[in-house]
């Protein structure tokens, strides 16, 4: 049997660092996990190729070599979905899908042969055993959540790790956690189920004997949802790995903001070689929080939990979101203070959306108020229902606060609030890469003598390189993250 594996094209967001790959000469941000760990699933004499699109052109012939083709998606990427969807049926091959696009709106796609959904460990062995015996259904689908302790090692020999800036894993799935607005416990449940520590070793092994030097990301949506699993034994295990092998990767994660709370934790996360955390902050507006049952965000000082966890020696990068119900016509300008205070340099900042199952989806239904499907981006200036906000006003206050953060000026500053007070823990092993020494020159070229901020580079250059040498490199990532984000916020105006 040939099977190929296809991952489709991921449209220019906020997270496609589409504007960001150039410098570094790489084609996408990480490679398809969720594939490569389905690909493990498969029987082993089955041939496998990947085109993961956002690295590779999907050519005709690929589709004529396979007997089926697998696809995974997220609903960002629905409208390339699409587009393979229809060539794959007029080259007369057989689609199998998968992923939390056909998961959450299967009734779209009754033209795929075969919906395997929800989590592959359970429901791709029973379409497996059908195959075989010649009488595969149209869907498959179940209630169960899986034991992650059995999920495979991802098969990283059918992917090419250099077109990537990072690697990737996952320790965890599920949320303790119930947002009102995320689909994440409608996907994985809230008990978070993990992996053993054996299991995790096994993966930073995997992805070592590759020759990957460099990032890592663990995928987990909230990876401290276990904190005494993580304290006891996930992180001194990675800890040791880590010092045995002299430090090859730097690591980052999502975790919900009361990591603050926890000082041993963010010191093992450190002494492991995290470097970076994505915190869903949402709002500074106490009603809004209430609103979206934010708990762990409430009752807190939400900038002096930020500053704990850098202060630990970890960068906190921020989600942020405008259209509650309960924002007042201040939050633009209260938002937008609130992240240059903070010093949290990758903001992220999104319209509120009602992803289908969500808590938030079906009070907007009840409401009569829902307009369409999420389009699985929130940066996009859609909406997908009635907000209790003018919409203009929405979009107006929305585009203000973007002009505002991402601005030469504003977003210069927070980097240079953040690298002043930014003290890593951990030395970090330096790897010679000429990409990064490539990025180093085009950022040079394009932002310190063609680009607008080119004053605000220079400053920022010459600073660090004189008063904080050792993160002179973070301090050019940044500068090049800022020209990204400046040409996602232009694109939408």
């Amino acid at each position: 049997m040939n099977i190929l594996l296809v991952y489709p094209i991921y449209p220019d967001t906020f997270w496609s660092f589409k504007h960001a790959l150039k410098f570094v000469s790489k084609k996408a941000s990480f490679p398809p996990l969720g594939l490569l760990t389905l690909a493990s699933m498969l029987p082993e004499k089955w041939n496998k190729k990947l085109v993961d699109m956002n690295a590779t052109k999907l050519e005709d012939e690929n589709i004529l070599w396979a007997d089926y083709v697998f696809i995974s998606a997220m609903s960002v990427q629905s409208e390339s979905v699409d587009e393979i969807i229809k060539r794959c049926k007029k080259l007369n091959k057989k689609i199998i899908a998968g992923g939390p696009l056909f998961t959450s709106t299967s009734e779209n796609y009754s033209n795929v042969d075969h919906l395997v959904l929800n989590e592959a460990e359970i429901t791709l062995p029973q379409f497996l055993n059908d195959l075989n015996e010649g009488k595969p259904k149209q869907k498959y689908t179940t209630e169960e959540w899986t034991d992650i302790a059995t999920t495979p090692l991802p098969l990283w020999e059918i992917v090419k790790t250099n077109n990537y800036t990072s690697m990737n894993l996952q320790y965890s799935r599920g949320c303790p956690y119930d947002c009102d607005f995320c689909d994440i416990t409608v996907l994985y449940g809230r008990k978070p189920r993990t992996k053993t520590k054996e299991q995790v070793i096994a993966e930073l092994d995997a992805l070592y004997f590759t020759g990957w030097r460099g990032p890592v990301f663990f995928v987990d949506d909230n990876f401290i949802g276990n904190k005494a699993k993580l304290k006891k034994e996930i992180l001194p295990a990675i800890a040791d790995w880590m010092e045995k092998r002299k430090n090859p990767f730097y690591l980052n994660t999502e975790a919900s903001i009361n990591l603050a709370d926890d000082e041993r934790l963010m010191q093992l996360m450190v002494k492991s070689g995290f470097e970076a955390v994505f915190i869903g902050i949402e709002t500074p507006n106490e009603e809004s929080l209430i609103e979206c049952n934010k708990s762990q965000n409430r009752n807190r000082d939400l900038i002096s939990s930020v500053r704990k966890i850098q202060q630990a020696g970890l960068e906190v990068q921020g989600g942020f979101i405008v259209g509650f119900d309960n924002d007042p016509p201040s939050i633009f300008e209260k938002l937008a203070n609130f992240i240059q205070e903070s010093g949290i340099v990758t903001a992220m900042v999104g319209l509120l959306n009602a992803p289908k199952g969500t808590k938030l989806q079906k009070r907007l239904e009840d409401e009569g108020r829902m307009l369409k499907d999420f389009t699985g981006n929130n940066t996009d200036f859609s909406i997908n229902f009635i907000p209790r906000m003018d919409p203009k006003a929405l979009l107006d206050g929305y585009q203000k606060i973007l002009d505002k953060i991402y601005s030469p000026k504003y977003y210069y500053e927070r980097v240079m609030r953040f690298l002043k007070d930014f003290e890593p823990k951990k030395k970090k092993v330096f790897h010679l890469n000429p990409n990064y020494i490539f990025a180093l020159f085009r950022s040079i070229l394009k932002l310190g003598v063609i680009g607008e901020e080119r004053f605000y580079y220079w400053k920022l250059f010459l600073w660090t390189l004189f008063r904080k040498p050792q993160l002179f490199s973070l301090a050019i990532l940044f500068a090049i993250y800022g020209f990204h984000f400046k040409k996602i916020s232009n694109g939408f105006c």
